[in-house]
């Protein structure tokens, strides 16, 4: 593929960043939680819950690199998808 491995490497370093910021923040909030006496499996929940929106609001930044990424990495996949389809149909595909 034409995706370079510095383009790659940085995408994986930008999604694991977001994955373990989202988990560090559902475990602060079901830690909060367990300090205030709710039970783990309740805390844990809650965590999720609440988690989810307010990782959208903490985390946009992070949010927004990984989604650049993801679609720049899509744009150069649809172009393969597309010349492979071309050229399985038997028209001549002009590499660059």
């Amino acid at each position: 593929m034409s995706e370079s491995p510095e383009r790659a490497d940085h995408l994986a370093v930008d999604l694991t960043l977001y994955l373990l910021a989202r988990f560090a923040l559902i475990a602060l909030i079901a830690g909060a939680l367990l300090i205030a006496d709710v039970p783990l499996l309740v805390a844990i929940v809650v965590g999720l819950v609440v988690g989810l929106p307010v990782g959208l609001l903490v985390l946009r930044p992070l949010n927004a690199r990984v989604t650049a990424g993801l679609a720049k990495r899509n744009k150069g996949r649809a172009a393969e998808r597309a010349r492979l389809r071309a050229q399985l149909r038997g028209e001549s595909v002009d590499t660059p």
